[in-house]
């Protein structure tokens, strides 16, 4: 692809994560180009590309299963860097040359400035968002529109050689993160560049810089203003793609998680250390491991953990009697996720995953004949087992039935249909606290809270 482009006369190169993790030697999740080309060239010269964007116009070149991401140099309004503009010469598989020492330190006068808001292909809004940038420039101007400095590479198939403007190849080196340009600034353009910050930090062990960090804590709030599908995806990355706990705590430690998930950071605030806590924690270490084992990881099944505590805090409102039953249930359910989607938009089939998820747990807790064998043979029934199995570990669920649920998966069908028959007729045997013919004795529903860290698991 980058020869097509070099062979048609236009500029093509390798840049920001994927030249990043091979300089660490880490396999890309994907590549993105960069090109002197307009998104239209780009059409034009692959019949099986696609125009998308409206925000940042790009092409999405197709290979089967696998996109190119390819975008257009942006103009930026920084000054000219002139003299400071250095190229590093250095294979991407050899020894890179660092010319840091030659480059004129970062300041504010490198960071863009704000856009004319009557220009039409570059608006932003008045806290400094940019809400569309489709002004186009040269490889010297779209240095200054990136955001950190070890995102900021150009690999260059002309010569094998890495380009580097703003001393990234030593912030990688150094395992350090660095805003380009002032910081406060750059977030204030895009916010979501704070998410992303926290996302590095997770994923590769980096230490943000302190310039760059020290805003985040008083620009969070800007996450407010960006569409909440737009968080959803964010979301996604930070927690489904193998540093999940990582960007837990790295949300929590910089207070990003009360913009992101805000009842999900009230609760935690509210009960550190609880059991739902702890069973978060288990849930997206389990998440992680499953990811890096390449297995799938469902949405539907983060947010089920993510909301495992507020969800058990609703319920709790209800009277105790009331914990068990299923109205209660999805009524919390619905309230909590309706209070998440205020900031992140879980799409409609993740949230009747998470609905099903939850409905089961009072059919896991108490099998009932043949019943169980049309529970095991429901479409979320492994979700639903797997957030049970969380339960029971922390001593939120019976884990005689986790363990009746684990073996059933596992038998033949004879012994499959005896031990569904040994339930038949009530779950008395297992559970006493429902009985025929009289009153439910009150007991802790499948969202019930802990009121303290120890007593969680009790």
């Amino acid at each position: 692809m980058l020869y097509r482009l070099r062979e048609a006369g236009f500029q093509a190169f390798l840049v920001g994560g994927c030249v990043r993790d091979l300089m660490l030697g880490l396999e890309p999740k994907d590549f993105d180009v960069a090109t002197d080309a307009l998104p239209e060239q780009v059409r034009g010269l692959f019949r099986n590309c696609r125009l998308i964007g409206r925000r940042f116009r790009l092409a999405h070149v197709y290979f089967g299963r696998e996109i190119i991401e390819v975008a257009t140099f942006r103009a930026s309004t920084a000054p000219s860097q002139g003299e400071e503009v250095e190229v590093l010469d250095g294979a991407l598989e050899g020894d890179f040359v660092d010319t840091s020492e030659s480059q004129a330190p970062m300041s504010e006068s490198s960071a863009p400035e704000i856009f004319d808001r009557n220009d039409e292909d570059r608006l932003i809004d008045e806290s400094g968002r940019i809400l569309r940038d489709n002004v186009y420039g040269s490889i010297d101007d779209d240095i200054w529109r990136r955001d950190f400095t070890c995102n900021a590479l150009y690999y260059n198939i002309a010569d094998f050689s890495v380009w580097d403007y703003c001393g990234g190849f030593e912030d990688v080196q150094a395992r350090r993160l660095r805003l380009i340009g002032d910081p406060e600034t750059r977030y204030r353009e895009d916010p979501v560049r704070m998410l992303r910050a926290a996302r590095f930090e997770a994923k590769l062990g980096f230490s943000l810089e302190p310039s760059t960090a020290e805003p985040i804590r008083s620009l969070q709030y800007l996450l407010q203003g960006v569409p909440a599908a737009r968080l959803f995806d964010e979301s996604l990355k930070l927690f489904l793609t193998g540093h999940g706990l990582q960007s837990f705590d790295v949300l929590r430690a910089r207070g990003l998680l009360a913009s992101l998930l805000p009842n999900v950071a009230e609760f935690f605030q509210q009960y550190p250390g609880s059991a739902p806590e702890r069973l978060l924690r288990e849930g997206l270490k389990n998440t992680d491991e499953r990811v890096h084992a390449g297995k799938s990881v469902t949405p539907g099944f983060l947010f089920a953990i993510l909301l495992y505590g507020p969800i058990g805090r609703t319920i709790e409102k209800a009277p105790p009697t009331q914990w068990r039953e299923i109205g209660t249930i999805l009524d919390a359910v619905d309230l909590e996720v309706r209070r998440i989607q205020e900031r992140v938009a879980i799409h409609r089939r993740f949230i009747l995953g998470i609905r099903d998820m939850y409905a089961l747990q009072s059919r896991l807790e108490q099998p009932r004949g043949r019943r169980a064998l049309r529970t095991l043979e429901h479409p979320k029934f492994r979700a639903a087992f797997d957030l049970f199995e969380l339960r029971g570990e922390f001593g939120m669920a019976d884990r005689r039935w986790v363990e009746w649920w684990r073996r059933l998966q596992t038998v033949g069908p004879e012994e499959r249909e005896a031990m569904c028959a040994a339930t038949a007729g009530g779950s008395e045997r297992g559970h006493s606290s429902r009985r025929r013919g009289g009153r439910r004795r009150p007991r802790r529903g499948p969202g019930v809270i802990a009121r303290g860290g120890a007593d969680g698991a009790s």
